[in-house]
């Protein structure tokens, strides 16, 4: 029985799953208008509509729905119409996180009924929480040491290709077998038969074939194991999740909703991929050519179940089939993590201590975000240094160089760095389009550095040297790349390059850099932006200073803001 609303008192009359019922006082005082609407969303909330479904439950609400009209007080008819997004904002910050949790799920299921909240308020409210969730003794999930993770690794994949194999291995038996209706009953007719009519137990094979009890029985094996081989079961399915989980960092939540219609190739090697993450909203990233490689294998291996799955579950990606009943049952939602956890038991997965190692979905996540953030840290791949180790321990065991290899990556390094900031400090070399002889006279360090000559410099001022982003004074020195070579860099990378040099016709392209880098900051975490792009955007907006206002403006309209206009590699795309 639905919950109901009643005045006068105002109050809310509930039946339980259980049987029990209730009715509870609201007393809205302060905003009595704001509290029967509150009081309207919670009744959608309550059991069978909603998880709402004990008394002690809906108290938590009604001293929520107390609290909201006591904190909006007046209001007169309009209630909810009339809360502005900075007084709901004000408020909820101010609110522990659990009655800021029920208050947002009531005024939310009001607006789904009614459609009264005003758009601003809407947006706040379906937004992220202000006020996190602060469970005493909980302490983040650590990252798995290098051997955990390099051994969680190395069973996900060995799983993976062994189940691939032996999928690839059924179907060119059933390439060899015949008809069993119409011909002995072996291995490969078996195969054949399952190819054409999807799985099936030995009941129901020998059933639909009107097979002898005898022949039944010889049969069995042979179904069974076609049927594993053909149709990747729950034992296969976990293989494959965790490790596309190990390759790309993508929460669980949104590796369980995964669909084939999220999977969108940009180019031929680079595949991007939509989920949605729970606390936040629908996200994508680009696959790095593991991932992609192991998408495409599972595909493959799914392309049989996928033709006789429920039309339901054939657009899921992890689409997997068990046996049960007299076919197969068809399954597209997350696996409970007791099955995981038996998982890793028969694999025989350990922690570095000894014991089993608990293979929990979120660590790995964890861990993927940590090597990532090591890796951007490092820079380089010469670079040995580790960025958990003091000065000193730093100091003692790699900068004390013992052989000429060590030594000379140590130099290396330290040159690397000393370029770095030489080309921070460096201003921008700009031109102001007068022709050579004004280019001469404002870069004469770059002129005499570089032995130009007069037909050099008349190439850099007439734009034969132009990249995306500037003038070259050299395209073959060799800074970026091989001597003698066009330079490979991509195009951010002259920003802090001494060979730069801009001119008002780079404007446009300047600009547009600058919009990616604002497109990059919004689908990046801070800390890979920074590390990736950082001295970049800053640099860049150290040279657009030095441009003229009026001339910015007028380029400013030759900005689409898409990648596009850039000449960006598939992995570099942000829409």
């Amino acid at each position: 029985m639905p919950a109901e609303v009643f005045d006068d008192p105002l109050r809310i009359a509930c039946v339980f799953s259980n049987g029990a019922g209730t009715v509870r006082r609201a007393g809205a005082a302060g905003n009595p208008v704001l509290g029967r609407q509150m009081l309207s969303g919670l009744a959608g909330l309550v059991h069978p509509h909603g998880v709402v479904d004990s008394r002690a439950t809906v108290d938590k609400y009604l001293r929520a729905i107390r609290d909201a009209a006591a904190a909006f007080p007046g209001g007169g008819e309009l209630g909810a119409a009339g809360l502005s997004r900075a007084r709901v904002a004000e408020y909820l910050w101010g609110c522990p996180h659990e009655r800021e949790s029920l208050t947002r799920r009531m005024l939310v299921a009001f607006d789904e009924a009614s459609g009264a909240l005003p758009g601003p308020v809407r947006e706040l409210l379906e937004g992220r929480p202000f006020n996190l969730r602060r469970v005493r003794g909980y302490r983040p999930l650590a990252p798995y040491s290098e051997n955990e993770w390099q051994r969680l690794r190395q069973a996900c994949r060995q799983v993976a290709d062994d189940s691939f194999a032996a999928h690839r291995a059924m179907l060119r038996a059933a390439e060899t077998g015949g008809d069993p209706a119409c011909g002995p009953v072996t291995p490969e007719a078996v195969a054949w038969w399952m190819v054409r009519n999807g799985p099936a137990s030995g009941r129901g094979f020998a059933g639909r074939l009107n097979l002898s009890s005898s022949a039944m029985i010889g049969a069995g094996p042979w179904v069974s194991q076609a049927r594993r081989a053909l149709f990747a079961g729950t034992e296969a399915t976990i293989a494959y999740r965790l490790l596309f989980g190990v390759l790309t960092g993508i929460v669980p939540d949104g590796i369980d909703g995964l669909g084939t219609g999220d999977l969108d190739w940009a180019g031929d090697t680079a595949m991007l991929v939509g989920y949605v993450k729970g606390r936040t909203a629908r996200e994508s990233v680009t696959l790095g050519r593991a991932a992609v490689r192991l998408v495409e294998q599972w595909l493959a291996h799914t392309e049989l179940a996928r033709r006789f799955a429920p039309p339901g579950l054939a657009g899921t990606l992890w689409l997997r089939c068990e046996p049960l009943g007299h076919g197969g049952t068809w399954f597209g939602g997350p696996i409970d993590s007791d099955y995981v956890r038996a998982w890793a038991g028969r694999r025989g997965l350990l922690a570095d201590d000894g014991s089993p190692l608990s293979v929990h979905r979120h660590r790995i996540r964890t861990t993927f975000q940590s090597l990532r953030d090591r890796e951007a840290w490092f820079g380089s791949t010469r670079a040995t240094i580790d960025p958990n180790h003091g000065p000193q321990v730093e100091g003692d065991s790699y900068l004390t160089a013992a052989t000429p290899a060590q030594r000379a990556a140590v130099d290396s390094i330290i040159a690397d760095a000393q370029a770095g900031l030489l080309g921070k400090a460096r201003p921008p070399v700009l031109s102001g389009g007068h022709g050579t002889a004004g280019l001469a006279a404002r870069f004469p360090e770059l002129a005499a550095g570089l032995t130009l000559g007069d037909e050099a410099i008349t190439r850099l001022a007439g734009g034969q040297h132009d990249v995306f982003t500037a003038a070259c004074a050299d395209p073959l020195s060799g800074l970026h790349g091989p001597a003698g070579k066009p330079c490979p860099a991509r195009p951010w990378v002259c920003l802090l390059c001494p060979l730069a040099v801009f001119a008002p016709r780079h404007a446009p392209n300047l600009l547009r850099l600058k919009a990616f880098f604002a497109r990059q900051w919004e689908q990046l975490p801070a800390r890979h932006f920074m590390a990736v792009f950082g001295p970049y955007a800053q640099r860049i907006e150290e040279v657009l200073a030095c441009y003229d206002p009026h001339l910015l403006a007028a380029a400013a309209s030759k900005v689409a803001g898409s990648d596009a206009e850039l000449p960006l590699r598939a992995e570099e795309l942000t829409r």
